[in-house]
């Protein structure tokens, strides 16, 4: 078979963000991938890997080198290659462990892969993993004939062809759907552990009894031990030969986005000894003192004020060029004074939620999606009417596949396994905009009764079931206006609007084609536009109970011109201070109609 070559060339591949030019391919993405449970056991195997795209589950040939993590299809790999349906993409790679690393067993991570990988080591089969927006290990102690290795790993993708969670990624890409991306797209590590070992953690705050429960998953038996400290100063130790400790604190230091307060966490079984941390915050939704239902952070009403944040890069697609970049747009929201993000249709790398649990950032995050259904306008044209139709009718909303539902539970469940943790986690996003929806109420249960802790806006801005904890509504094209009535039973939440657009030469992805809900030349138009859309529309509506905002967008993505920021990071187009004003008068407004002190 020819391959068309055009299809492999990236549009847009003249943006670079500042990062970019700084990618050391020997240290490429080296920072400890999973902040919340260190061990002093770690290898990185990003950097070159051999790598061939054929039509065969095997390679007997490499084409060439990738640079790990970054998928063909993005600049940062080197490659600039798309994986299409039915294509196979074979990495390889053989590493010789450092001397002593060696203790009883030995596990190869997987922060992230699109779409299903199958791993080989030393030319023996592994295991599979489905799913390419979620985390998989491998113990490949059993595999092993000496220091070095062989490593294989398979990938096969079908991108938005079948019914698997492809989020934002179309083959024909445009508009609102972007470029798809396949293979290894996060960091790539091993550790090695004594046989006695910690699996897993979970930490919850018990943020009224002033302790935290952890919750310990091992191999073997033992004592667990566990000592909490503050600025370095202990706050709790405790021993236990169970799996549950309840360890009471000295002292509460609460988590907020103004005061993100972090206590580390020692958690040690036999030889195996884990660096942690935790926030004490607590999560609710509860009625104030006038009867509309709110968001409560520790005992306390919170405006949420936030920013749609789709993590995308023109040099490596969904993977960040470096620990930088990720931090780069979190402190820019920051600076303009919001204190939400919503992670839209991603699921990052843990690094990503530590900068928001240590810097203070609030986190909505979304289940990716996945539909069959690519005609979304219909649904769109619904909620608008105020329609919303019942999501068992799996045709309509493009989950006619049994499998493809099933599928979306399995790794639904992953992604609460996988940031279970999180501090900054505050609400659960199954669905968005009725893109594969289905079951919702079944599934929110689900959600709440794996997860307590947190909150849920079960259908996101669309096809509403009425359940959850918010009512949640997108509004684009017509005049904000909430019911008060509608904050009886739920928070108001806002929870997508804005997609204001101001293209800038020279830092656009493909000048051809511009995408945006309301489009402007001129950066005092814009910034006007936007302020008045906040202080007319917005503002009045906070009265009436609307306590939760989520702007459309961080940055530009693609053909969408709608960021704060360019898609390269290089042009901040919303004056951050005019932005931080237009919070600081929302959160005036909120804490007035709270009868709060204003400061």
């Amino acid at each position: 078979m020819v391959r068309d070559s055009s299809f492999d060339r990236q549009e847009g591949t003249t943006l670079r963000t500042p990062w970019a030019d700084a990618i050391d391919p020997d240290n490429v993405l080296a920072e400890y991938p999973r902040p919340q449970m260190r061990r002093d056991s770690y290898l990185n195997l990003n950097g070159y890997w051999s790598y061939s795209i054929n039509e065969s589950e095997t390679c007997s040939s490499y084409e060439g080198k990738i640079l790990v993590p970054f998928s063909p299809e993005s600049v940062l790999s080197g490659v600039q290659r798309s994986v299409r349906p039915g294509e196979y993409l074979h990495y390889h790679r053989k590493i010789t462990l450092p001397h002593g690393f060696m203790k009883d067993r030995l596990v190869i991570h997987f922060g992230a892969v699109d779409q299903t990988a199958t791993l080989f080591i030393n030319d023996r089969e592994v295991g599979t993993h489905t799913g390419g927006y979620t985390p998989f290990r491998f113990d490949i102690t059993d595999f092993l004939t000496g220091d070095e290795i062989d490593i294989r790993l398979v990938v096969t993708d079908i991108s938005d062809t079948g019914c698997h969670q492809t989020g934002k990624q179309r083959i024909e890409r445009g508009g609102i759907w972007y470029t798809p991306q396949s293979g290894i797209w996060q960091t790539v590590w091993m550790e090695s552990l004594p046989s006695t070992h910690i699996r897993d953690l979970r930490l919850t705050p018990l943020y009224h009894e002033q302790a935290l429960k952890i919750e310990v998953d091992r191999t073997g038996t033992g004592v667990v031990s566990v000592e909490a400290r503050l600025n370095g100063i202990v706050q709790g130790t405790a021993r236990t030969d169970g799996d549950t400790i309840v360890l009471p604190l000295k002292e509460l230091h609460a988590w907020t986005p103004e005061t993100p307060h972090l206590y580390d966490l020692t958690v040690q079984c036999g030889d195996d000894v884990i660096q942690s941390y935790f926030g004490m915050r607590h999560f609710e939704m509860r009625k104030d003192a006038k009867g509309r239902t709110q968001f409560y952070l520790n005992g306390n009403p919170y405006f949420q004020t936030g920013v749609l944040d789709q993590g995308y890069y023109p040099d490596g697609l969904l993977t960040p060029p470096s620990d930088e970049a990720m931090i780069y747009d979190i402190e820019l929201m920051k600076s303009m004074g919001f204190n939400m993000l919503r992670k839209h249709i991603k699921i990052e790398p843990l690094r990503w939620y530590y900068h928001c649990d240590r810097l203070g950032m609030l986190v909505w995050q979304d289940m990716v999606s996945g539909s069959e259904r690519k005609d979304i306008l219909f649904h769109g044209i619904l909620a608008i009417a105020g329609i919303h139709l019942k999501d068992h009718r799996y045709r309509l909303f493009g989950r006619k596949n049994a499998e493809g539902r099933r599928q979306f539970e399995v790794e639904l469940a992953e992604m609460l396994a996988h940031l279970k943790n999180t501090v900054c986690i505050n609400t659960w996003v199954p669905f968005n905009e009725a893109w594969g929806q289905f079951d919702a109420r079944r599934i929110a249960d689900s959600v709440a009764s794996i997860d307590r802790t947190r909150l849920i806006d079960h259908a996101s801005g669309w096809s509403d079931q009425k359940v959850g904890h918010y009512h949640s509504r997108h509004i684009y094209f017509t005049k904000i206006r909430f019911a008060r009535k509608d904050a009886r039973r739920r928070i108001l939440a806002l929870t997508e609007f804005g997609g204001y657009s101001l293209p800038v030469d020279g830092h656009l992805f493909d000048a051809k084609r511009i995408f945006g809900y309301k489009v402007f030349k001129s950066q005092a138009d814009y910034r006007k536009a936007v302020t008045d859309l906040y202080s007319r529309q917005v503002q009045p509506q906070i009265e009436k109970g609307l306590s939760a905002l989520v702007y459309t967008q961080v940055s530009d993505v693609e053909d969408e011109v709608n960021g704060f920021v360019t898609y390269d990071r290089r042009i901040v187009k919303m004056d951050v201070e005019a932005m931080r004003s237009i919070n600081d008068a929302l959160l005036r407004e909120f804490k007035r109609t709270q009868d709060l002190p204003a400061s």
